[in-house]
């Protein structure tokens, strides 16, 4: 999408554990890739009330990062960065590909 002559910004940042996770594979193009399912939980402000948002979201990483990202142990804290996109050409459901993430102090 193009608004006002740029493109339309598509960033996501999330605080999540890693609840699944598949095993490294490789693509018909030689990428590795691993998908996986983040968990988050955390309270926001809506309209001045508290409110407890909790969701489990696809993702994947892709290329270098997925070494790194199919070693980060289940269940650790992590803050990962990425964009969403369609899981398939067809396809309505969306996909966080992940770009960047980085283990979460938790005190």
């Amino acid at each position: 999408m193009i608004v006002d002559g740029t493109f339309a910004l598509n960033q996501l940042t999330v605080v999540a554990i890693i609840a699944e996770r598949e095993v490294l594979r490789y693509t018909p193009a030689g990428m590795p890739i691993v998908n996986a399912v983040l968990q988050h939980s955390s309270q926001q402000m809506e309209a001045g009330i508290a409110r407890l948002t909790e969701f489990d979201i696809a993702a994947l990483a892709a290329g270098e990062i997925s070494g790194k990202f199919s070693q980060a142990p289940l269940g650790g804290l992590y803050q990962f960065s990425g964009f969403l996109a369609r899981k398939s050409r067809n396809s309505k459901s969306l996909v966080f590909h992940i770009i960047d993430f980085g283990a979460v102090n938790s005190d």
